[in-house]
């Protein structure tokens, strides 16, 4: 099947079979290895893209569903310098070996998107799709909050 679509900005083209995900054509076909598929049952998030602006969980979308679509991949996120989300996961450490992080942050992106104040609680609501195995999540939580105080311009 051909599929257009624009990824990070960029017109792309590919001719992919009618079942390749997503998540595959991102890293296989464009190299976006960012983007981490790591239980291939959307139960971790690590593989977690933005599609016309939605979080998705890449492992669990058709190629052929983003034709026509604007995807946006962690390394698309950054690409004038690094996001506020991407800042504070480093700033405040809201990373440990890092395999979770690029769907952490394109996820906290879009909660942030949705909800420019979330109070902790809400913070660990909208990131409840996404699994981290090392942080404890308390320091995830810091960096949405200190994200968020940057991108409403009240910076700590």
């Amino acid at each position: 099947m051909k599929i257009t679509l624009t990824l990070n900005g960029t017109l792309r083209y590919a001719d992919v079979p009618e079942r390749t995900l997503l998540a595959d054509l991102l890293r296989d076909t464009f190299g976006m290895t960012g983007t981490h598929v790591g239980c291939d049952t959307s139960q971790c998030g690590c593989c977690t893209v933005h599609v016309d602006d939605q979080a998705v969980k890449s492992c669990t979308m058709l190629a052929m569903q983003a034709d026509g679509c604007k995807v946006t991949t962690i390394e698309g996120l950054g690409a004038d310098g690094l996001h506020p989300v991407q800042q504070a996961f480093s700033q405040c450490h809201g990373l440990q070996c890092g395999f979770c992080t690029p769907g952490m942050v394109m996820a906290s992106v879009d909660l942030l998107r949705r909800n420019p104040k979330p109070t902790p609680a809400q913070i660990a609501e909208g990131l409840s799709g996404n699994l981290c195995r090392c942080t404890g999540y308390v320091n995830i939580i810091h960096a949405v909050q200190q994200a968020s105080q940057v991108m409403q311009g009240d910076a700590p």
